[in-house]
C-alpha cells in the first residue's frame, strides 16, 4: 500500500488558521459555525481528523488531531456539533444536505451554483435521473412544500424505510430536497422542504461544469494552501481526472502552481510564502 503523501508543517499551520482547528479559533455557537463556513466555502458535519478537509467537528474541537470517540453519546465535542448542526438547519443560512458519496456537508450560499453545476438534478431531467420512488417523494413535497419524514413516507406511498431513505438520500444528492427543520418531541424528525424555496437564486443559476469545477476547486485551495493527489476529490466528491482539471485550471489563470503531479499549490500566499 502506497504510503499518504505528507503535508509540510508549514502547510499544516495554515489549514490550522483557516480551518479553525486551533483553540483560539475554536466554534462554540451557531454563528461562529456559520462564520467560520462561510469562509471556508463547504465544510464535512462530523468528520474528524482521519478525513481531509474543513470539519465542523474538528472546528468546534479546535485541533487538528481531533478524532471521534466510539462512544459519541458521551463526548461533550460530538454533542456539541450534533446541536450546532440542528440550530444551522433551522437557522437557513447555509445549505445543509447529504450530497455526492453519501457525504453530509454545509455550503455557503456562495458556493451552491457550483456544486449544484456539478451535482444538480434540473427539473427537465428529474425523469429520466431519478428513480420512481424519489419521484413519489418530490411530488409530495412539490404539493405540501414541507413535511416530516413519517409524513412525507406515508404520503408517497414509499413505505418501506430503508426504500424511503435510499429515494431520500436521492433526492439530497441531487440538490432538490433539504431538511429545514429537526424536532426531537414528541418524536424525533427532520422536515424536508425543497432547496429552491431557501436558495432560490443560486439554485436557478446556470454556470458550466468547467467553471464549476475551477471554483470548487479554488475555494479548497485558498483553505487548503496546498492539495496533495487525490485530496479535492475525496473531500468533495468529485472524480480524480474532474478534480485534476479544476486544479490546472487555477494553474492556467495563475492562481496555482503545480509542484508535481497532482500537487497544487496557492501561486502567492501566506502559505506559498513560508514554503
Amino acid at each position: 500500500m502506497r504510503p499518504r503523501p505528507e503535508i509540510p508543517p508549514e502547510i499544516e499551520d495554515f489549514r490550522d488558521a483557516r480551518w479553525c482547528r486551533e483553540g483560539m479559533r475554536q466554534v462554540q455557537t451557531a454563528a461562529d459555525a456559520e462564520r467560520f463556513i462561510e469562509r471556508a466555502g463547504f465544510a464535512a458535519c462530523l468528520t474528524d481528523s482521519r478525513r481531509p478537509g474543513p470539519s465542523l467537528y474538528v472546528a468546534v474541537c479546535g485541533r487538528r488531531d481531533a478524532v471521534m470517540p466510539r462512544n459519541v453519546q458521551k463526548d461533550e465535542e460530538a454533542s456539541l456539533t450534533w446541536v450546532l448542526k440542528d440550530e444551522i438547519i433551522g437557522r437557513g443560512n447555509l445549505y445543509y444536505a447529504k450530497l455526492s458519496r453519501a457525504k453530509t456537508m454545509f455550503i455557503a450560499p456562495r458556493m451552491i451554483p457550483w456544486f449544484h453545476a456539478i451535482w444538480g438534478v434540473r427539473r427537465s431531467e428529474e425523469k429520466r435521473r431519478l428513480s420512481r420512488k424519489a419521484q413519489a417523494i418530490l411530488k409530495v413535497l412539490r404539493r405540501e412544500w414541507e413535511m416530516s419524514t413519517g409524513d412525507l413516507r406515508e404520503e408517497s406511498g414509499v413505505k418501506d424505510r430503508a426504500a424511503f431513505s435510499r429515494a431520500l438520500d436521492e433526492l439530497q444528492a441531487a440538490m432538490i430536497v433539504v431538511p429545514s427543520e429537526v424536532y426531537y418531541q414528541p418524536k424525533f424528525t427532520y422536515i424536508w422542504t425543497l432547496g429552491v424555496g431557501r436558495f432560490p437564486d443560486a439554485l436557478r443559476r446556470r454556470v458550466s461544469r468547467e467553471t464549476a469545477l475551477r471554483e470548487i476547486a479554488r475555494c479548497f485551495l485558498a483553505g487548503a494552501g496546498l492539495t496533495i493527489p487525490g485530496e479535492l476529490a475525496r473531500v468533495t466528491g468529485l472524480s480524480r481526472v474532474e478534480a485534476g482539471r479544476g486544479n490546472r485550471a487555477l494553474v492556467a489563470e495563475g492562481y496555482a502552481i503545480m509542484l508535481a503531479p497532482g500537487w497544487y499549490q496557492l501561486a502567492v500566499s501566506d502559505a506559498s510564502s513560508s514554503s
